[in-house]
């Protein structure tokens, strides 16, 4: 390291190549299971409904083999209607009545053959199989079996399932208690998916809300100024107080709800609870850091401004994130449509009536631990190239002796350079993260498995080892910049650069170490401002649709959403910070200033530096 020129190489290599294959291969792995995913699931049937048949209500369907009522166009009959409503079992999680799709439910009680012929041709809708002609239903010696157990009794559709849901008070209760015993004996990941179906245009709107959040951060931390870091820390604090008011406040609601009987109520108000506590525990450490770390508020202003100018050289890379941010969007938006049709995937078997039932695959379970690991490694790599994109601006600026004439296009410049030759640095950058990421999901699915235990000690053994993942991911995310940068400058490899980018910091952290964590520290705010505002519209959006769904998993999707964007937006900040800190050391490292050795760094900057490390 000490013998390395650190100047940026015009001449470059490939690097970890073999980790670029690797990925490769994986993602081969993942196309294999999105074709699985399309050929055998159907998203539609987990929030539409189908019939005994096969048929998807509300859509056209294709046959299936070995069912003759099967492959009808349903585009206009969209609710899902029970023979005999009246009278329902579950059995095996299956409902023993026949269902089919119709247009209308019927309002009245039916108490006669000639009160169904007269509904069926009012309304155009046959509560009797698809088979029997509207005219045979008072002719056919059959057609007691082929129709609907009378009297039928009055029904209205039902808001979020399209079923037909008897009025008639001793039918309700006997219905909405099978419904409610179906319910929750499914899984909770197809409940989960439910949710997200159901509340998907609230998500999509509070994903736009924290993309407007962070640009609207950015433009501000660019332009920025003591009184503008008060106000950021006002509505921080703000935002913490209140969100964490709004979770207890609807915890204790949900909890006090004599309708609470359906799970996915009952894991609402758990969730609920552990978003409040965490909310709660976050509020207090962060307000204790602010009161301790108040002082040096001047010294982030000045760092800020260093940045700012740096920025102000690369314009461009002020809108880097936003094609991040796009490739994420789209992958995302791939991951959840793979996801929800894996979740219904399944095969169609006929019964010796003509009926279809569909039967989960035993392989699903490790398809979606295979696509969950994907969701992980593919988002780290995508943030990680734009990590290898800044640094390398910042790298190019720096490292230009005429400061009056920067390099043009540095940021295409650090594009073309990541594409040709460093991707594998980025591939197995991200892929570290991963593996120290997946334990932590392991142990938490293992948590809440053996939860029901009531061991003490295996519940603090578990949240160590959480914690302890937990800060080796946080560390490795450090030194992963740091070598990022570092092979912007030397075109080395993942871990020659990580070993020359320790060595480095390791002679310098005493000059560099208060006002990188500080900066580092209101950067994190502006996350938690952005998460903070967006978690509250949703308590507010998904608030008011409780009935039957787990909507706490999907405002966590939201967060988790949130904190991504936000991050991959302020990290332009954080990255230029970063990359300017080790530029800086290497600078002094190799330079003294004198005529033979000049710094790179201008005057102004390097006095600001120098002031703010002591």
């Amino acid at each position: 390291s000490e013998l390395r020129e650190w100047r940026p190489v015009i001449y470059r290599k490939c690097t970890d190549t073999l980790w670029l294959l690797l990925f490769f291969l994986f993602w081969a792995g993942l196309m294999f299971v999105t074709g699985y995913a399309v050929m055998a699931g159907a998203t539609e049937r987990l929030v539409l409904g189908y019939d005994s048949f096969g048929n998807v209500c509300g859509r056209k369907n294709a046959p299936v083999k070995g069912a003759p009522l099967s492959g009808q166009d349903m585009t206009n009959k969209k609710y899902v209607f029970f023979l005999n409503s009246c009278s329902l079992e579950i059995q095996s999680l299956k409902i023993n009545s026949v269902s089919l799709c119709v247009s209308s439910c019927p309002q009245e009680q039916l108490n006669s053959l000639e009160d169904l012929q007269s509904f069926a041709r009012n309304n155009g809708s046959c509560l009797c199989i698809y088979n029997l002609n509207i005219s045979s239903y008072t002719l056919n010696p059959k057609a007691a079996e082929l129709c609907p157990t009378l009297p039928v009794p009055p029904s209205k559709s039902f808001p979020l399932f399209n079923r037909c849901v008897p009025q008639n008070p001793e039918c309700y209760s006997k219905y909405v208690s099978v419904l409610i015993s179906m319910v929750n004996e499914i899984d909770l990941f197809h409940r989960i998916l439910s949710g997200i179906l159901a509340g998907r245009d609230t998500v999509i709107g509070l994903t736009v809300l924290a993309l407007a959040f962070s640009f609207i951060l950015v433009l501000a931390f660019r332009f920025i100024r003591t009184l503008l870091v008060h106000t950021l820390i006002a509505l921080v604090v703000f935002g913490l107080l209140f969100v964490s008011g709004v979770l207890w406040w609807l915890y204790y609601d949900y909890r006090n709800d004599p309708s609470t009987d359906l799970e996915t109520e009952k894991e609402n108000v758990k969730f609920l609870l552990g978003y409040a506590i965490f909310s709660t525990i976050v509020t207090v450490v962060l307000l204790s850091l602010i009161l301790v770390l108040r002082k040096r508020l001047q010294f982030t202003v000045q760092l800020f401004r260093i940045v700012g100018k740096i920025l102000g050289r690369i314009p461009f890379l002020m809108f880097q994130p936003l094609w991040t941010f796009l490739i994420l969007i789209i992958f995302w938006v791939f991951w959840v449509a793979v996801l929800l049709s894996l979740g219904t995937a399944g095969t169609a078997q006929t019964t010796s009536e003509g009926q279809v039932e569909y039967r989960a695959l035993s392989g699903i379970c490790y398809m979606a631990w295979y696509h969950f690991i994907g969701l992980i490694w593919t988002s780290e790599f995508i943030l990680a190239c734009q990590q290898m994109v800044i640094a390398g601006a910042v790298v190019t600026c720096y490292f230009n002796r005429n400061k009056k004439s920067p390099p043009p296009h540095p940021v295409l410049s650090s594009i073309s350079v990541l594409f040709c030759y460093h991707l594998g640095t980025a591939v197995k950058g991200s892929f570290l993260i991963t593996i120290l990421r997946i334990p932590r999901v392991v142990l938490l699915y293992l948590y809440n498995i053996l939860k029901q235990k009531e061991s003490a000690c295996a519940k603090c053994l578990f949240k160590c080892c959480f914690c302890w993942f937990w800060c080796q991911e946080s560390c490795l995310r450090y030194f992963n910049q740091h070598a990022y940068t570092t092979t912007a400058i030397n075109g080395t490899s993942f871990c020659t650069s990580a070993k020359d980018a320790v060595f480095i910091l390791a002679k310098n952290s005493a000059k560099l170490a208060s006002i990188s964590c500080f900066g580092d520290f209101i950067l994190f705010l502006g996350k938690v401002f952005v998460v903070c505002f967006t978690v509250f519209g949703g308590l507010m959006a998904f608030n008011y649709h409780r009935e039957l769904q787990a909507w706490v998993v999907p405002l966590l999707l939201v967060g988790f959403f949130a904190y991504l964007m936000s991050h991959s937006f302020l990290s332009v900040f954080e990255v230029t910070a970063d990359a300017m800190f080790l530029c800086f050391a290497i600078d002094t490292e190799t330079n003294d200033g004198s005529a033979e050795k000049p710094y790179f760094m201008d005057q102004e900057l390097l006095v600001n530096l120098s002031d703010n490390s002591k």
